[in-house]
């Protein structure tokens, strides 16, 4: 695909974050890019900011959708259908319930707790895939196909504390990255998935637009010092390796870490 192409996004979990940022760099490229949300409020504050320099509904259309409902996936995976008139180029699968994490130890984490992340981080992007291979496999009237990222985590390698839900989900991940590469490569459809380390996506939400926080707010020189790289990551590092992806048409199957380069560090008592 050429990287000046215009091309078609599905990013699930949009509204804040890497998923917001990702939309909005996309748009500022050239793209056309379909939002999906459970979150009502940050996704009406998303839409508005971005009709601001962009086309609603003609560059992009975002979609409130339940990513625990299977019926809520297949209506948003038909909205996408309509909006980008059958052709859709590149399913991001970013959305991920972050709820247990940190906060519940394994004797008080609760079924429903656990399900939840199932449902959403692992669960969601299976029946997308599912659903959206017919807007981005090859076809007669289309020589290549589209591609899949998986937004796994570095806490699919690594853990801290009462993060057994979301590293459970995001190791699981990346065996569905794997595993979907090699059934999908005769359809033409190349998977691949990014594993973000500290992303920092304070200023990505409603309540930051409206306080006017900047970036760099809340992150200290040790933060950044941290990092083999200098500084904590950016939504604009999670961008550009979407972009590679996206346009290496020799690449599927691999995993992409965007961490700064800490998950190579060792780490003693007293560091």
């Amino acid at each position: 695909m050429s990287a000046n192409a215009s091309k078609n996004f599905l990013i699930t979990g949009a509204a804040r974050g890497i998923g917001r940022g990702l939309s909005r760099l996309l748009l500022h490229n050239g793209h056309r890019v379909f939002l999906v949300d459970i979150n009502t409020v940050e996704l009406i504050n998303t839409h508005s900011n971005l009709a601001k320099t962009h086309r609603s509904n003609e560059d992009f259309k975002s979609q409130e959708v339940d990513l625990r409902h299977p019926p809520s996936i297949t209506e948003a995976v038909e909205g996408a259908k309509n909006f980008f008139n059958g052709k859709l180029d590149v399913l991001i699968n970013n959305a991920a319930d972050t709820s247990a994490v940190g906060k519940s130890p394994l004797s008080a984490l609760t079924l429903e707790e656990w399900n939840t992340s199932l449902a959403i981080n692992l669960t969601a992007p299976m029946l997308l895939s599912q659903a959206c291979l017919p807007l981005l496999q090859r076809s007669a009237s289309r020589d290549s196909g589209g591609c899949i990222i998986n937004m796994s985590s570095t806490r699919a390698l690594m853990a801290e504390p009462n993060n057994e839900s979301y590293s459970a989900t995001k190791a699981g991940l990346l065996g569905f990255t794997q595993s979907l590469a090699v059934s999908l490569a005769p359809h033409g459809v190349r998977v691949n998935a990014i594993l973000p380390g500290w992303i920092h996506v304070g200023d990505e939400c409603a309540a930051a637009d409206q306080s006017g926080r900047g970036w760099e707010e809340g992150l200290s020189r040790e933060d950044h010092e941290w990092h083999l790289t200098g500084r904590v990551g950016k939504v604009e590092d999670v961008f550009r390796a979407v972009e590679y992806l996206v346009q290496a048409e020799g690449v599927s199957g691999a995993e992409m870490v965007v961490d700064g380069g800490v998950g190579r560090k060792m780490v003693y008592p007293g560091d």
